[in-house]
């Protein structure tokens, strides 16, 4: 008899083993096609809309969107590239005042400050830099840049492989967004190929928060920067 019940035992604890293997199959299954479906409503909705600094169409403002911020206060290379497309562009009348969106979540941590102060010191005039200290993510850049700058087109700026998810975040939310990328920090190989890994379920995030039309983190009253800096002289 208990010969019968340790098989009985072996053969249901079996039948579990592979039943939860079956459901964390299934569990990848419909993962991996929600990320493949993501992606291609992300790029789809940047095609045609990504271009190099040299034929970019001019925009009121660009859009640069935030990244880590060394100990020191100065940009990460990640970051720096970035702010260099922008400078660029405003030198070249492409842009006539640059957005910078970033966290700024804690006291001693400030990723807007930085990328101003690395503007400015390169020339950009500091009225023409407007902060967003709210920057949380790509999709609280983009909707703070709609709903709290009231910006209705922009040129926004990242590496190449996060362009599609910012420029189709931007257009989603009622921007009217063309997108430049860098990719002169793909010499720092392992770095971009996890950047570039993540970026699959970073567009499903992406999609949801698009569906569900979430607020950013923090949203407020109307920021009148974006309309100074452009009148500005």
């Amino acid at each position: 008899m208990r010969g019968r019940l340790a098989v009985v035992k072996q053969w249901c604890s079996g039948r579990r083993v592979r039943w939860a293997l079956l459901v964390v199959a299934v569990g990848a299954v419909l993962a991996a096609g929600a990320s493949v479906a993501s992606v291609a409503w992300i790029r789809g909705g940047a095609d045609g809309h990504i271009f190099t600094e040299a034929n970019v169409p001019e925009a009121p403002v660009a859009l640069v969107l935030g990244a880590k911020v060394e100990a020191d206060g100065t940009p990460s290379p990640y970051l720096a590239a970035r702010l260099a497309i922008a400078q660029r562009l405003f030198d070249a009348g492409k842009v006539r005042a640059i957005l910078v969106s970033g966290d700024n979540m804690h006291a001693d941590y400030n990723e807007p400050e930085a990328m101003r102060h690395w503007l400015v010191e390169r020339g950009v005039p500091t009225g023409k830099v407007v902060l967003d200290y709210a920057g949380f993510d790509t999709y609280d850049s983009c909707a703070r840049a709609k709903r709290i700058f009231g910006v209705d087109r922009l040129t926004v700026v990242t590496q190449s492989f996060h362009l599609p998810r910012a420029v189709s975040l931007c257009r989603h939310l009622g921007i009217e967004a063309n997108g430049v990328g860098d990719d002169t920090v793909r010499q720092y190989t392992r770095q971009w190929r996890i950047s570039s890994t993540r970026e699959y379920g970073a567009c499903v995030k992406a999609v949801v928060d698009v569906v569900s039309g979430r607020d950013p983190v923090h949203l407020g009253r109307h920021e009148s920067g974006v309309e100074e800096a452009l009148r500005s002289v």
